[in-house]
């Protein structure tokens, strides 16, 4: 007896228009009636085919559902639940056409466990074989997000949407004329400084005109609009601030070979290393030491931190820890994980010369850096190890999720890449202040441009500025404003994402400076509402004399003077 008489093949119910359906005959088997044992082009036979109840001959092993028009969204959604009801456990799977009118967060949203949204003959096949091994695939095309129509926009609103318009198009010039002109020229640092002009341009009309809409009342209905413009630019505004941000990358692959914590650790490692290994832009707005390194040092220092977090995750599953002892462990070996990974970015066997002497980098770099301290921005890794170490629900939206789910898999991917550019960061920052004090360590891991002590120097004083300013102003009104930047990998860049979440702990924990920023924030919210009315009431009251009191005097001299002509024509 055959393995193929022994194991019945998969069966896979299909349930398309006919023409969809005749196309996905063709796709999983040569046959195209229905009790036709599929077979894929060429191979041996794979699949058993139904188009309907009475083809199967059990239970289908696989639900394929293609619906041919674009359903309004509610409709659609219970019909893939009715769908999921009648099947259970069965998986479905969802083919979606790109003309639909559904955003990425409805989409990510469905509880399918297979989505595809114009998906080519070789996505359908891998994914069919996933969803059977039990696994879970996602795939949407880019740009799924459409603006909705609403009412009129504010003066607030609307100044702040044609501002980041504006700015927009300019840093779209600007980045156009930067590709052309040649490195190291006069060219290249004006249009570098423009661009850190209109960055800065964008943080401040989004400070102007978003906390001042929300402290005069609620913000208007077209605020996510014009938020939505600063997804091209610093930041992402999501769940709150100015209006939901798509907490997704703009285009989104997700394929899951098993749906366990393991699982969803190799699916998002997986993404970030394609993202590290593509090459990173600094979108974020904000200078990083992280560029100062050269390319090729930020990929193996990135890649590094990643297979380090693997070992990590896989030790903490053997420890099996719980709660605070959990987050306790995981801080402890931190710092010994950033030496490993600067070993492992450094090269274990690369000798430079020191003083006429040579040194071990990896070695030298390893005892001399400070690796125990911590970026006060990073958020609580508890929610995040739960989820990778022993598959716990992760809170997304207010809802919570298993880790496997889409929105709940993507919340997993912006922590976890935060996490791996702040941490490259601190190390990239020891890195430049041992560059200062050893020269020839400068050729082997910073970029030609940082090789002048002058250039070095500039870059170090401007970071050191930037953590100042941060610290004491931008950090406090972060806290007040419930606001987390968090750093993520999308598009071949490191772009920023604001998470809103309750930081009431780390405000009470400010000093004396910061805290007057928070009291300067509040006084502002307290007045504004007074300030707007009195102007609002002012103006009426400006309105009122011009038009009852100087307009009608104007108006009783005027016919005095009519009255007084028409007497002397009288007389005339």
């Amino acid at each position: 007896m055959t393995e193929s008489q022994a194991k019945p093949l998969p069966q896979l119910l299909l349930l398309a228009e006919p023409l969809l359906r005749e196309g996905l005959l063709r796709l999983l088997g040569e046959g195209q009636a229905p009790s036709d044992v599929g077979r894929f082009p060429g191979g041996p036979a794979s699949y058993r085919l139904a188009c309907c109840d009475g083809d199967l001959e059990s239970r289908p092993d696989l639900v394929i559902w293609a619906p041919g028009q674009s359903l309004p969204a509610p409709t659609l959604a219970r019909e893939l639940s009715l769908l999921m009801e009648r099947w259970h456990p069965q998986p479905v799977m969802l083919l979606m056409g790109s003309e639909g009118p559904y955003g990425a967060d409805f989409l990510l949203g469905l509880p399918a466990a297979g989505l595809l949204q114009q998906p080519d003959a070789e996505t359908v096949r891998q994914a069919v074989t996933t969803l059977l091994a039990g696994g879970r695939v996602i795939d949407l095309q880019p740009d799924q997000e459409r603006a909705s129509e609403g009412p009129p926009l504010g003066l607030g609103q609307g100044l702040l949407q044609t501002g980041l318009q504006q700015i927009q198009v300019e840093e779209a010039r600007c980045r156009q004329w930067l590709a052309l002109a040649d490195a190291n020229s006069l060219s290249e640092l004006l249009l570098q400084g423009r661009l850190r002009e209109l960055a800065a341009a964008r943080a401040l009309l989004l400070w102007l005109w978003g906390p001042l809409s929300l402290a005069w009342g609620s913000a208007a209905p077209g605020a996510p609009e014009a938020a939505g413009l600063a997804v091209a630019g610093p930041a992402d505004w999501a769940h709150g601030g100015f209006g939901q941000g798509s907490a997704g990358p703009s285009s989104t692959a997700i394929t899951l070979r098993e749906r366990t914590a393991l699982g969803v650790w190799l699916a998002i490692r997986q993404r970030l290393d394609q993202a590290a290994e593509v090459g990173l832009r600094n979108n974020s707005g904000q200078l990083l030491a992280f560029e100062g390194l050269a390319p090729h040092h930020r990929r193996d220092l990135l890649l590094a931190l990643l297979s380090h977090l693997d070992l990590l995750l896989t030790r903490l599953r053997h420890e099996r820890l719980r709660g605070e002892d959990l987050a306790e462990r995981w801080q402890q070996l931190q710092p010994e994980l950033r030496r490993l990974a600067l070993s492992a970015m450094a090269g274990p066997y690369v000798q430079l010369p020191q003083e006429g002497s040579l040194l071990p980098v990896a070695i030298t770099l390893a005892q001399e850096g400070d690796f125990e301290l911590d970026d006060p921005e990073l958020p609580s890794p508890l929610p995040m190890l739960l989820a990778l170490v022993q598959a716990q629900p992760l809170l997304v939206n207010g809802q919570l999720l298993a880790p496997d789910e889409p929105p709940a898999l993507l919340q997993l991917e912006a922590l976890i890449s935060n996490w791996l550019i702040r941490t490259a960061e601190l190390i990239s920052a020891e890195l430049l202040a041992s560059c200062s004090t050893w020269p020839e360590l400068r050729r082997y891991l910073l970029s030609d441009d940082l090789l002048a002590t002058r250039n070095l120097e500039r870059l170090r004083n401007q970071l050191n500025a930037q953590q100042r300013w941060s610290g004491w102003f931008e950090r406090p009104i972060q806290l007040y404003e419930s606001r987390r930047l968090l750093y993520r990998l999308q598009g071949g860049a490191i772009t920023p994402l604001l998470l809103t979440e309750p930081r009431d702990q780390e405000l009470r924990r400010l000093g004396w400076l910061q805290q007057l920023v928070t009291l300067a924030l509040e006084s502002r919210d307290a007045i504004a509402p007074q300030l707007h009315a009195l102007i609002r009431r002012t103006g009426d009251l400006v309105g009122l004399v011009l038009t009852q009191v100087i307009g009608r005097a104007i108006g009783l001299v005027g016919r005095g003077i009519l009255q007084g002509m028409g007497r002397s024509l009288g007389r005339s």
